[in-house]
């Protein structure tokens, strides 16, 4: 069963959702991932959305341009928390998404990660599935603990070349 909904509402979405997903992958976390337009679908999205609880949903992911009303929708009608993500968008380069998407109504809060910050929000589902999974916390410190050695790693190297041939190996 799976634990995270990640949802957007077009393709072109997919190469940023997918860095979501990757991280779930990473911690063993079950997840179920579709293509859903709020705009062009009301009903399959509001039964998705509503019917998450039910799956065994526990975090939604959500990833919207634009307009962005996916995140916010998902906040409405799922119990649970909801991570947004705003999508880089041609006009306004993602402003108009990652506004549309923080800028919640009072009640209906919707955690916002950078644009195209799919990542992070799959670390972030992770983070709150620990707080009731001890098995998944022990691995977000493991995670944590090889991040800050990877860069211990870099800084001795930067000391040992310089920074003017760090990057030429």
């Amino acid at each position: 069963m799976a634990q995270v909904g990640i949802v957007m509402g077009s393709d072109s979405d997919l190469s940023v959702m997918s860095k979501a997903a990757e991280v779930l992958d990473e911690f063993g976390i079950s997840y179920e991932m579709h293509i859903i337009s709020a705009h062009r679908e009301p009903d399959l999205f509001f039964q998705w959305a509503k019917g998450a609880e039910e799956r065994g949903i526990k975090v939604i992911i959500a990833g919207a341009g634009m307009a962005a009303h996916l995140p916010g929708m998902c906040a409405a009608l799922f119990p649970m928390p909801v991570i947004g993500i705003p999508m880089h968008t041609t006009s306004l380069g993602g402003r108009d998404s990652l506004y549309s998407i923080v800028q919640m109504p009072s009640g209906i809060p919707v955690a916002t990660v950078a644009i195209g910050g799919a990542k992070n929000a799959g670390i972030l589902a992770a983070k709150i599935l620990a707080v009731s999974d001890p098995d998944l916390l022990a691995r977000l410190k493991e995670y944590s603990a090889k991040m800050a050695s990877e860069v211990e790693a870099k800084d001795a190297r930067l000391q040992e070349k310089g920074f003017k041939n760090y990057k030429k190996d």
